[in-house]
């Protein structure tokens, strides 16, 4: 092999990786969100997560960016560990759509699809138009660099150590093994699996010693997830020992029945002229039949992966979790008592999210006074953990007001479903001023030490008022007077504020983008006051305590 062919090499497998990354970047740009939005609204349905997951892989051609995707979910409470086995097998079965891509052998129409894909990137302004491009581009991007390999790569087929080297991949756990390597060192099995039809279409590997080398390929893809769970909670993690598990347990059985019996020659036997098929093909049986094995067994795997990684107390702090609600299936028959449990279990679980909402409006303000984005993330967590309780304590309230058949009781869930909304607006508002920091920190304005001392009133009365929400008990004489004074101090504080505003702009005390800062800020607070206000009433009128 002569040193050109070997830059030739290089070159071929730099613009099939980029051609890939063209096609993930333009697909993930076109339906990303909408991606998103699919795997958080994913129900429990098990052949719905297969296809989702399925679904998702085949638009983005990465089962790595998946799984990594729902290491996230799970991680941040959005997804269970049980629905996050579903997804995995599906995307183990979407990553092989571009092997199949790759086997339909079109390298005389590549060069067409990049000129094609440039000049819709290049000609047309419309930015969807721009993400079709991309697509197309890489596409034919790849295929230029899967054709460059493989004609860089047909000398060594002249070579005996070369052609030795591939004889050895006869060894199962040599195959194996050096599968598992590439692929965990350029993290993508969509990618290696390319690379292995290459050596194919060069010659220098057949099917029988590659099919070893693709389940290795497998595994391998493995290593990314891996990777993404480092500092991840519990579940997370469990979440990529299933995806380990479900490809060791494919390789196993795989490697068993290619050595015992005619599988591959039956594989080959399909396209016998198109070696790249014949991997393409392998590929796609193994995660299809592996996905059927294992579907019945998913939540034992999950179960599994539970036991390989048990719970610790000192962890369980770190997942987004209802505290006092363990969600349940409402039925007509439900047993005595059931109501007045989850009930008090809803009550408890709002005071919980109502404190979290007091100390992001406490921090909100601290932040703006400091003048520094210290505190964002810190809010920002919170206020992601108060919209993921609202989230949850509502689906619950309304799965039980559908069974519900006392009007008392019934009167009561529905003022609790409104505190619920009202708190979560109350986080919004906090997320707003602390966010107003951004603008502070990157403008470097500084407020005059009146307006820090207006801040400090602001965040004391409402700190005051929401203190007293969180104190009412269920069986107290609740008055809404006390409430209903401190949100007209809250109305008359902002009015008061404004004329102060309006007095030092006159005087040329403030700048501009100061002044427009803090006159948002004095919206929210307001906004603040009104929903501790509806808060308040609900308690008032349902009894709502703890």
């Amino acid at each position: 092999m002569k040193i050109t062919d070997f830059f030739s090499l290089l070159g071929g497998l730099a613009l099939f990786l980029y051609g890939m990354q063209m096609m993930s970047n333009g697909l993930e740009a076109a339906a990303g969100n909408r991606m998103k939005q699919i795997l958080e609204k994913l129900t429990a349905n098990r052949f719905l997560g297969v296809l989702v997951g399925a679904g998702i892989t085949a638009v983005i051609q990465s089962s790595s960016a998946t799984t990594v995707m729902v290491v996230g979910f799970v991680n941040s409470g959005m997804m269970t560990l049980q629905q996050a086995v579903w997804i995995i097998m599906g995307a183990n079965i979407g990553t092989t759509i571009t092997g199949q891509l790759i086997a339909l052998d079109i390298g005389a129409l590549a060069p067409l699809f990049a000129f094609f894909g440039v000049a819709l990137i290049v000609f047309v302004k419309k930015q969807k138009v721009h993400h079709i491009g991309l697509i197309i581009a890489g596409l034919g991007v790849l295929f230029i660099g899967m054709d460059m390999m493989s004609s860089a790569m047909m000398p060594l087929r002249e070579s005996p150590a070369f052609v030795e080297l591939m004889t050895k991949f006869s060894n199962p756990a040599l195959g194996i093994l050096a599968g598992m390597l590439f692929t965990a060192v350029i993290q993508s099995s969509s990618a290696s699996v390319g690379i292995l039809q290459a050596l194919a279409s060069s010659g220098l590997i057949g099917l029988s010693n590659a099919v070893f080398v693709l389940f290795g390929q497998n595994i391998g893809t493995c290593i990314t997830a891996v990777l993404a769970s480092i500092g991840t909670n519990r579940n997370a993690k469990r979440t990529t020992i299933i995806h380990l598990m479900f490809n060791i347990i494919g390789t196993i059985i795989f490697t068993t029945v290619c050595i015992l019996t005619p599988l591959t020659d039956l594989v080959e036997s399909w396209t016998p002229e198109n070696v790249a098929a014949q991997i393409a093909n392998m590929h796609t049986l193994f995660n299809i039949v592996t996905t059927l094995l294992l579907l019945p067994f998913g939540v034992y795997l999950a179960k599994l992966a539970t036991r390989i990684l048990p719970e610790r107390k000192e962890d369980v702090a770190d997942v987004m979790h209802m505290e006092y609600i363990r969600p349940m299936e409402m039925k007509r028959d439900t047993q005595i008592g059931l109501s007045a449990i989850a009930m008090t279990g809803i009550s408890k679980e709002i005071k919980r999210m109502l404190e979290m909402a007091r100390e992001n409006v406490d921090r909100s303000f601290q932040a703006v006074k400091d003048g520094s984005t210290a505190l964002l993330p810190e809010v920002r967590e919170r206020e992601d953990y108060i919209d993921f309780l609202n989230k949850e304590i509502s689906k619950y309230i309304s799965k039980i007001m559908v069974n519900e058949s006392n009007p008392k009781d019934s009167q009561y869930m529905s003022a609790l479903f409104k505190v619920c909304g009202n708190v979560e607006r109350i986080g919004d508002h906090a997320m707003n001023i602390c966010e107003y920091t951004k603008h502070i920190e990157e403008q470097g304005i500084k407020f005059s030490s009146e307006v820090l001392r207006e801040i400090d009133e602001m965040r004391d009365i409402c700190d005051k008022a929401l203190t007293v929400l969180s104190q009412v008990k269920k069986e107290s004489s609740f008055t809404i007077d006390e409430i209903a004074g401190l949100e007209q101090q809250i109305d008359d504080m902002t009015e008061d504020y404004r004329k102060k505003q309006v007095d030092r702009m006159q005087q040329g005390l403030c700048s501009e983008e100061g002044c427009i800062i803090y006159s948002e800020m004095l919206t929210d607070f307001e906004r603040i006051g009104d929903h501790i206000l509806n808060i308040g009433q609900e308690m008032g009128m349902g009894k709502v305590g703890a």
